[in-house]
């Protein structure tokens, strides 16, 4: 039958196509070794745990760009960063499907996980490589988005995503994506930073806790610290445009340098500190650098909060004891290296 014949033919094809893609997959994975570039797909499952998303919305129908597809369900080794395939018993299966992307029908639409800007193929993988292939820049997909206030995107190197589950914690310790799902980045530059940050939120909750004489839910209190003392900070330092002169730095990472500064000059001149609040601390961090100062700046009023500098470090010290506990209970138990698996 004609129909036939023309499928053997595009089949025919494809195994000529699938050869010389396996050949660019073994020399791209070797040029990346070479280069101490990972060329590894996503790992769905990995990111899903390492991220603590637990939300699914279906999205629809969409057409998505290939280049954003950066993972997989359960054939990330399969195939690697680019879609070319690695195995040469994936030959048959692969040729059949460019024999029906070639074909009449053409393919149907594949089924993908969002997160961040990244997509994982939960079903399909085959015609992601198969549409690359073929020059394809889009893909019809189901798409399936899990809702993540982490920047998650294609090409993250494995420092990236251990910075990215360490902002995942504070988030998820804090709730602060329930009670302010729109908040601003508190993204830091050094992951062990968050212990820090979340001994301030721990911090504000026993302040809280004096003041009203109860006790005082994490939630509660970090959804307090967000509106009463960071958001306020990082009002100030857009309005001035402080991070300018802070490259490779974000408004957190600043925020901890001000209210560590507060903390330092109070302890040094006690209730007569000349700097008090968030925006003379910003007068501080740019006289110091030998920075200009906007003269509406000298005259900014804030509201922020005063910390002693001894209340502190002593709630630091205990979250970073805390957090150190967790990991060595997290960590894996040594393996015993004369069994072979």
């Amino acid at each position: 039958m004609p129909n036939d014949q023309y499928q053997d033919t595009n089949y025919a094809e494809g195994i000529g196509i699938f050869q010389g893609a396996r050949l660019r997959a073994f020399w791209h994975d070797f040029l990346s070794f070479l280069s101490g570039k990972s060329a590894e797909l996503l790992s769905f499952d990995a990111i899903r745990a390492r991220l603590r998303l637990r939300e699914e919305n279906y999205r629809g129908l969409q057409d998505v760009p290939l280049e954003q597809i950066a993972g997989s369900v359960g054939r990330y080794r399969e195939f690697n960063d680019r879609f070319l395939p690695r195995r040469h018993n994936m030959q048959e299966r692969w040729s059949r499907v460019y024999a029906q992307a070639t074909g009449m029908t053409g393919l149907p639409p594949i089924e993908l996980y969002k997160v961040g800007d990244v997509y994982f193929v939960r079903d399909g993988n085959h015609r992601v490589s198969v549409a690359r292939e073929m020059g394809a820049s889009h893909i019809q997909a189901h798409v399936t988005e899990l809702p993540t206030n982490v920047p998650v995107y294609p090409g993250m190197s494995e420092k990236e995503l251990d910075d990215a589950a360490a902002y995942a914690a504070f988030l998820d310790e804090t709730y602060l994506s329930n009670t302010r799902p729109h908040h601003v980045s508190l993204q830091l530059s050094e992951k062990s930073r968050y212990a820090d940050l979340l001994g301030h939120t721990y911090l504000h909750r026993q302040i809280m806790e004096q003041s009203h004489k109860e006790e005082i839910s994490i939630e509660s209190a970090t959804a307090d610290w967000y509106d009463n003392v960071f958001r306020p900070a990082v009002t100030l330092i857009r309005k001035y445009n402080i991070l300018e002169h802070q490259k490779g730095r974000t408004e957190a990472d600043l925020y901890l340098w001000l209210v560590e500064h507060l903390s330092e000059v109070k302890a040094l001149f006690g209730d007569g500190a000349p700097t008090r609040g968030f925006a003379d601390a910003i007068v501080d961090f740019l006289v110091e650098r030998g920075l200009q100062v906007p003269k509406d700046l000298l005259v900014e009023k804030d509201d922020t909060v005063e910390i002693a500098r001894p209340q502190l470090e002593a709630e630091l010290e205990r979250m970073r004891e805390q957090m150190n506990a967790q990991l060595s209970d997290d960590a894996p138990a040594p393996q015993d290296e004369s069994v072979n698996e």
